[in-house]
């Protein structure tokens, strides 16, 4: 058995950072825990490590709820800590093999293995995994002109075909009681070369014609990962520990669209795009205790981030020079841009115990950071935060605790912001302008929650209250130049966003089903900004930075039944529709989804072996849009010029899956 399902990791919530999105290495983050010590990694942390850990390897979980100077990771709601079981020499292989069988027939085999071991002072882990991630999305688009006449109808078959590849390894040392190393490596190959056949359906032109269309995107990824950490143990339990991480990323997508007709295809759009995202981060802290239930870590990071972008645009033209540089057509965009930051956090946390039952921690983070840009632009910004944090948290009881948080947060920008990139949402707008003078979004968050956890493992009720005053909200903004109207993501003002959290899970113990156990999760959420072009109050857009919606609720149901070597259960997400709205110069799009479900039953087979059935999606559930155009100025100031009601689905998926150790 592998540790997959041992744990549940709660994720953060509205514009919470983690894995690679997260700000450096930062204080917090990785929420899981390998006996007692984080993950030097941002790719290849904790919560990935969980689907290659044996479960017979792990001598016990635990959950922490409290704050502590000897924890890895601050200011976590809760950490998961996982302990493996010592030995001088021990070894074993976990392995998952499985089949998905996709609505339009395909057939897809996957696999992962990995080895985890210890001899001596020396721990290892080493992993592959291949999982298939075959999509033939199918959808629809109706468009109506303002006055409600037909306008035209796409008929559209986007099928994706990718098997990401991913190595991953892990090696610890203890060279003494008081030294410990470990380096950890990833290599991912994440290409997902895509086609798109499309009919248009044209209702406004006498007589009719149709357009048959055909996209060919290429898209080729690579990613690798090196991190690691030296930490060692004074005789006064003072500890001085460096981590490391080096990192790159590398995407380039060759897209081209052709015309089709009986006789031949005619290429009308050539498309490339290469993205080289790298980053070099070192961070090193030292921490004592004083004072008898006190301690103090101070230390500094530094972080380099570099973005290498360039953008080929080529369009069918009778009057322009063709180039093959442009896939034979003509040159409409050519740019280039290299984007680099160097920031440095220094930083101090106290951790006091205040009694048995409450403990404060205080952090406070000063950070200088220089955002560079070359190519098409030229330009240069430096930028000082002062970054505060107070965590409160006091047991009420054994059972229940109660925390409060404030900090000021600054989010970590995305370098594609900044040059012209593709747009993959909008067909009639193949590329979107960037923004040289994008500056981060700054927030201070007041958070209260309270959690109840049920006598002998039989449960848990948490709730979280939060309110986050932003600052230099992230959202689109007006960049249109003398001949085109156009926009990019840009900072639009002040703006807040508050809500409700609550989370359960219950055990039927009290009713003689301790093999029963139900989870409910219930998101409640608003916000409040004032867009750049209407002038209104409205919510943050449900794809800017802030991505929040409405809201959603979940619901699981799991039965172990071990006198039979059974279980089996389900999951369903739904989010609370309407109001999912994205603005921008030119068009306002409204977003909804059906409920997402999966539903599962397990067999304990032969020698611990696992078979496992799965059906996702088995109702077809569709994500919609619906668009409105705007011609002759922006959204305030043009007309309406069609609406499109768009809806997709990638149909249900059936897998099986054997997962065993030896």
């Amino acid at each position: 058995m592998i540790l997959r399902a041992a744990v549940v990791v709660e994720n953060g919530g509205p514009d919470s950072s983690s894995g690679g999105s997260r700000r450096g290495l930062g204080l917090g983050g990785d929420q899981i825990l390998i006996n007692g010590r984080r993950t030097a990694g941002k790719e290849n942390e904790g919560n990935s490590q969980l689907s290659r850990i044996p479960a017979n390897q792990v001598q016990y979980i635990e959950i922490i709820r409290g704050t502590s100077g000897e924890l890895d990771v601050r200011g976590g709601s809760q950490v998961i800590n996982i302990v493996l079981l010592e030995a001088e020499s021990s070894a074993a292989i976990a392995y998952e093999i499985n089949a998905d069988h996709l609505h339009d027939g395909e057939l897809k085999p996957g696999g992962r293995f990995s080895l985890t071991g210890q001899r001596g002072a020396l721990d290892y882990l080493f992993s592959a995994e291949s999982e298939p991630r075959w999509e033939r999305r199918k959808g629809y688009e109706n468009s109506f002109l303002a006055d409600g006449t037909p306008n035209d109808y796409v008929s559209r078959v986007t099928t994706t075909d990718s098997q990401p590849l991913v190595f991953s390894a892990n090696l610890g040392y203890e060279f003494g009681e008081n030294d410990i190393a470990h380096i950890n490596a990833q290599f991912e190959n994440r290409d997902a070369p895509s086609i798109i056949e499309r009919t248009i359906f044209n209702f406004v032109d006498v007589p009719r014609k149709d357009t048959v269309q055909f996209d060919d995107t290429n898209q080729i990824s690579e990613f690798w990962e090196i991190g690691g950490d030296y930490e060692h143990t004074f005789a006064n339990n003072a500890r001085w520990k460096t981590l490391f991480i080096l990192n790159k990323k590398e995407d380039d997508s060759t897209r081209e669209r052709f015309n089709v007709d009986a006789k031949a295809r005619e290429k009308d759009l050539f498309l490339a795009n290469f993205n080289r995202y790298q980053e070099r981060i070192i961070r090193s802290s030292y921490s004592f205790a004083f004072a008898g239930s006190q301690n103090i870590e101070v230390g500094i990071e530094r972080a380099q981030t570099i973005l290498d972008s360039s953008l080929q645009l080529g369009l069918l033209s009778d009057t322009r020079v063709v180039s093959q540089d442009f896939g034979g057509l003509s040159e409409v965009n050519n740019t280039n841009a290299t984007v680099e930051e160097l920031r440095y956090e220094s930083f101090i946390i106290h951790n006091l115990q205040i009694n048995s039952r409450m403990s404060l921690e205080t952090t406070l983070i000063i950070e200088t950071s220089e955002i560079a840009q070359s190519g098409d632009v030229s330009k240069k910004r430096d930028f000082d935060f002062i970054r505060p944090k107070v965590d409160y948290r006091f047991d009420l009881t054994p059972s229940l605790q109660f925390r409060a948080t404030v900090e000021k947060n600054v989010s970590q920008l995305s370098f594609n912001d900044f040059t012209a990139n593709t747009n993959s949402g909008d067909e009639d707008q193949n590329t979107i302008a960037g923004n040289p003078e994008l500056r981060q979004e700054q927030s201070w968050r007041y958070d209260l929650n309270l959690e109840y956890r049920f006598n002998d493992d039989n449960g848990v009720i948490s709730s979280n209250i939060y309110y986050h005053d932003l600052e230099d909200v992230i959202d689109r903004v007006d960049v249109s130049t003398l001949t085109t109207i156009q926009s990019a993501n840009g900072n639009i003002g002040d703006g807040e966003r508050y809500g409700l959290r609550l989370n359960g899970s219950l055990r039927l113990n009290f009713i003689g089903q301790p093999g029963i156990l139900v989870t409910t999760g219930l998101n409640l959420g608003s916000s409040s900004v004032t867009d750049p072009f209407l002038g209104i109050d409205r919510r943050l857009s449900f794809f800017s930075n802030n991505r929040q919606g409405r809201g959603d609720y979940s619901l699981g149901f799991r039965h172990d039944m071990p006198e039979r070597d059974i279980n089996y259960g389900f999951t369903y997400r739904n989010s609370i529709l309407d109001n999912n709205k994205v603005y921008d110069i030119n068009r306002i799009e409204s977003y909804n989804s059906d409920p997402f479900s999966i539903l599962f039953v397990e067999y304990q087979g032969w020698e611990g072996m696992t078979l496992r059935f799965e059906a996702t999606n088995p109702h077809e559930s569709e994500r919609c849009r619906v668009r409105l155009r705007y011609t002759g100025g922006t959204i305030a100031t043009g007309v309406l010029s069609e609406l499109e009601d768009s809806c997709s689905h990638t149909g249900e998926k059936y897998a099986i899956k054997i997962r065993g150790t030896f």
